[in-house]
């Protein structure tokens, strides 16, 4: 961590006593209520404007044994599937009131299920998402986000108006436009904040209510602009692939030099890359509308928008190298790979592909690997 940052301690800290962190207990003692999701594909601006505050489920901060997990799905299930319903089974979660995922994987959709069955959480609802922006995919789709806005407003006897969803929107678009600026900053050729600090920081924002979060960022924020960039580096990257939520992974690759100044990760750019559109449309439908066309998962067909923006945050943060870090058993990514590699050699970058286990940090091989990667691209640059 930059010592020089005191404002990033409080994200640090958010994810230090995470899943039990001050905010969300102070707001169970209230009484009100916490929601899990599982999946970008989930829109959280529907559960705040319920007046429920929405948690992103994740596993262990790091590598762990799975006994738990292993024993109600199949190894061949992603680890980061089995590390969060071993959490859940361990009852890291027992404060849920409720969980609404996306059926965007196998290893989303089993765990989804035996999350239901197994867990007592009073709300449970997964939603379809299609894997195509077709009229008739975004019809489904806004189908799907509404009957969640009328089964939550069933199941706790409430409107949910469009005023509260106009305000809703307004917050998360906040977040959205801080995040910006944000990663803004790492375009620079000396960013002012390394990869894994700004890892923190996209954690705690899952993890804590958004309008708190905004404060915070704002305040880091304000604190960069006084603060000349100093992080010199090898070589700039990109990390891509599956869900990952580990500094220590990031800070291992610039402890050898690197610098990560942008991503492709559904914990990071992808999660808040895209605002809500507010225009002629229905509130819901512009939700909706955003959520189905955001920066895509590699489950999306056709590939060509993702891998395009992929090739213009390279271009953009003047990437040298893209490290791919792929969760084994992460079929959708595993199957992409191949094709993004290509289309990123055709541009003249070069990848680095690594498989890992969910929470892995980054040592003893993959360190290895890394630092001949880095090797290469000094060679390659001369």
């Amino acid at each position: 961590m930059n010592a020089e940052l005191q404002s990033l301690g409080k994200f640090i800290e958010i994810n230090q006593t995470f899943p039990k962190t001050e905010e969300i207990i102070n707001r169970k003692s209230q009484g009100k209520k916490v929601f899990g999701w599982l999946c970008t594909y989930v829109p959280e601006e529907v559960l705040h404007a319920a007046g429920i505050l929405p948690v992103r489920i994740t596993g262990y901060a790091q590598e762990t044994e799975l006994d738990d997990g292993s024993a109600y799905l199949y190894i061949n299930n992603c680890s980061f599937s089995r590390s969060c319903l071993q959490m859940g089974l361990r009852g890291e979660y027992d404060y849920l009131d409720g969980i609404v995922a996306g059926s965007t994987c196998d290893g989303a959709r089993r765990l989804f299920d035996l999350w239901q069955h197994y867990l007592d959480v009073p709300f449970h609802m997964i939603l379809s998402v299609p894997r195509k922006y077709t009229d008739r995919a975004h019809k489904l789709y806004y189908e799907q986000v509404l009957q969640l806005k009328e089964n939550l407003e069933q199941h706790l006897d409430i409107t949910i108006t469009d005023e509260a969803l106009v305000e809703s929107v307004s917050v998360y678009n906040k977040s959205r436009e801080l995040l910006k600026q944000l990663y803004q900053l790492r375009v620079l050729d000396k960013p002012p904040i390394t990869g894994a600090e700004t890892m923190e920081v996209l954690n705690a924002s899952q993890r804590m209510p958004k309008e708190q979060f905004n404060e915070y960022l704002q305040e880091l924020l304000d604190e960069l602009d006084e603060k000349e960039g100093t992080h010199d580096t090898r070589s700039r990257l990109m990390v891509t692939g599956s869900v990952m939520n580990n500094p220590d992974f990031v800070r291992s690759i610039e402890d050898l030099g690197g610098l990560v100044v942008t991503d492709e990760l559904c914990t990071s750019t992808r999660y808040w890359s895209d605002p809500v559109v507010l225009d002629d449309r229905s509130i819901l439908d512009a939700i909706s509308r955003r959520y189905l066309n955001n920066f895509p998962c590699a489950r999306m067909v056709p590939s060509d928008e993702r891998f395009n923006r992929i090739l213009q945050l390279a271009k953009d943060y003047h990437v040298d190298g893209v490290i791919s870090q792929i969760i084994r058993y992460c079929v959708p990514y595993a199957h992409d790979l191949p094709l993004l590699t290509d289309r990123l050699k055709e541009a003249g970058i070069p990848t680095l592909a690594l498989d890992v286990e969910y929470g892995t940090s980054g040592s003893g091989q993959i360190s290895t690997r890394v630092q001949a990667f880095l090797e290469m691209l000094e060679t390659h640059k001369k």
